[in-house]
């Protein structure tokens, strides 16, 4: 292992869960990379709704968790690398595809870690779900001239507006908060819909498209009524992308619908930790091109000691919120 001459201490801080809705920092030992390991010092880590399971504290959970678990968004500077690293030197600014990133230190393999290029100092860079956002895009096929709905404009509902409006695409945003459909708006949206009544949005999106409905409908909310109307806004032979991280339990479908519509169904997610990778550079492309700008959707800050807060108002919502991130 390679290691900047300087003194170092033994230990870090990290999260900790410890029960439903509990967090503790504790000390933890500095991780040490191994053989084609980097290891990173983090300056932030990107709060994921997928932590919300989790944080409720099902029964499948055990507790206390390991130190920095369910971080998974991070991003820093390199300062170890190990035996057989290649390309990554230290005091690269990197983003990392790990799995302990609430904590000041993680480690993660080489093959998951991308170069952030110095134009992009010192915005943060959860490369993570901007590599979702983008990989979710490219299974969605859009085409200039398409008609697009995209059911919740959350983080990456709104990171969709701006990639499938920069294609060409005309975009209809739908979201149950108003201050999200401005930025919807401001993203490139040519359409807002309130989410309110089931069939008042379906009228409306009949109308804006002549009755004809949407070539591809993206669903980015996880919850099974946004799927419901998602189904319902896709024109025959279109496209339903699911965008959205369905956690809580199985799912019913239209299947008369689905069937006499002749839908293509996309499940957007992707496990492969090349393809999160391809997307997280694609990510890196994008926003030094300005299709995608997610700075300004990263709202609320907070430092580790305040994970807690964090997890709670990305379970909450509350307004004026978009995406939270713990900085180091």
């Amino acid at each position: 292992m390679r290691e900047p001459n300087t003194a170092r201490e033994k230990t870090m801080k990290a999260a900790v869960q410890t029960g439903p809705g509990k967090m503790e920092i504790r000390d933890a030992p500095i991780p040490s990379p191994g053989p084609r390991e980097v290891r990173v010092r983090l300056e932030g880590c990107g709060v994921c709704a997928s932590n919300l399971g989790p944080w409720s504290g099902p029964d499948w959970m055990h507790f206390p968790s390991e130190p920095g678990s369910l971080g998974h968004e991070g991003w820093g500077k390199v300062d170890a690398v190990g035996e057989e690293v290649e390309d990554i030197r230290v005091g690269n600014r990197v983003a990392i595809l790990s799995g302990h990133a609430y904590a000041e230190y993680d480690v993660a393999p080489e093959a998951q870690v991308i170069k952030l290029p110095s134009t992009l100092d010192p915005q943060p860079f959860p490369g993570e779900p901007l590599g979702c956002a983008m990989n979710i895009f490219k299974r969605s096929r859009i085409e200039p001239g398409d008609l697009v709905a995209i059911v919740g404009t959350g983080f990456i509902g709104l990171l969709l507006v701006q990639l499938c409006s920069a294609a060409g695409a005309e975009v209809i945003a739908i979201s149950r908060r108003d201050f999200a459909l401005q930025l919807a708006r401001d993203a490139g949206a040519a359409h807002l819909v309130p989410m309110e009544d089931h069939h008042e949005i379906i009228r409306r999106v009949e109308a804006l498209t002549g009755g004809r409905f949407c070539d591809v409908v993206i669903e980015a909310v996880g919850l099974q009524w946004p799927l419901d109307l998602s189904a319902e806004l896709v024109r025959e032979r279109g496209t339903l992308v699911i965008a959205g991280y369905h956690q809580d339990g199985p799912r019913q479908v239209n299947m008369q619908l689905w069937n006499w519509r002749g839908i293509d169904v996309v499940n957007a997610h992707e496990r492969d930790p090349a393809i999160y990778m391809q997307g997280m550079r694609d990510a890196v492309e994008a926003t030094l091109g300005r299709r995608v700008d997610a700075f300004p959707y990263l709202t609320h800050r907070f430092p580790l000691e305040e994970l807690g807060t964090a997890l709670d108002m990305t379970r909450d919502r509350p307004e004026g919120f978009v995406k939270a991130v713990i900085t180091f």
